[in-house]
């Protein structure tokens, strides 16, 4: 199975070109959704984020506060590292994982 991996800057026509392969029947994988889903209000990550981070950066109904947290990383090298060896493994994974239930040529 032949893989692309699309990646630039924001604006950088990403998602157009995505939209492309999927009009073109081609499937897809948005590693951006994926990592929205793995922090999804109950899923376990929030709770290792939390023991990161600290409680406050999940808000009261129980998801992720998004605006909180970027800040937090975009500020500190050593946060946005922490957080992405807790994430970016899963997100791999879960990218693995959907890959096999794709079709073969």
């Amino acid at each position: 199975m032949l893989k692309i991996g699309l990646t630039g800057g924001i604006g950088s026509g990403k998602s157009t070109v995505a939209d492309g392969f999927r009009c073109l029947g081609v499937e897809t994988l948005d590693a951006d959704q994926i990592a929205r889903e793995l922090v999804a209000p109950g899923q376990p990550i929030l709770t290792e984020i939390a023991a990161l981070f600290g409680q406050d950066f999940i808000l009261d109904d129980g998801s992720l506060d998004r605006p909180r947290l970027a800040r937090r990383v975009f500020e500190s090298p050593e946060a946005r590292e922490r957080l992405e060896q807790l994430l970016h493994p899963r997100v791999y994974a879960t990218m693995a994982a959907r890959m096999e239930t794709f079709a073969g040529p």
